[in-house]
């Protein structure tokens, strides 16, 4: 196996907080998948892991650039959801399963979160 691509992205938490503030639901219904969402409500402060999943989708929308067909792919196509011992995972759906589906290809994913910042790093592996 060999590294594809790989894709970054850094969200500082405030953006997201003030996202959340000025949208509330809109911007979570535009982004976020239900189980997301519902992750997120559990939350008594969702801005950090709220600006951990858009770091990671971001990532991951950016790992996927080397596949052709990859542009038209929407935030609530890519998943991140929490393993039992708290890794994140990717679940795609829609297009962006079918741009993968073809490809003999893997994404791993990495978050981090501070106080004021999250970080994603995703990897396609082939």
């Amino acid at each position: 196996m060999a590294i594809v691509s790989i894709g970054l992205d850094v969200v500082e938490v405030e953006r997201a907080r003030s996202m959340l503030d000025r949208l509330g639901d809109r911007i979570l219904e535009r982004t976020m998948t239900a189980v997301e969402r519902d992750y997120l409500d559990s939350l008594g402060d969702p801005a950090p892991a709220f600006a951990a999943r858009l770091a990671a989708k971001e990532a991951v929308y950016k790992a996927l650039q080397v596949l052709p067909g990859s542009r038209p792919v929407g935030w609530r196509e890519i998943a991140v959801r929490r393993l039992p011992d708290g890794r994140p995972e990717v679940e795609l759906s829609g297009r962006a399963a079918d741009l993968l589906a073809p490809h003999r290809v893997s994404i791993h994913l990495s978050i981090s979160h501070s106080r004021d910042v999250a970080a994603a790093v995703a990897i396609l592996e082939g």
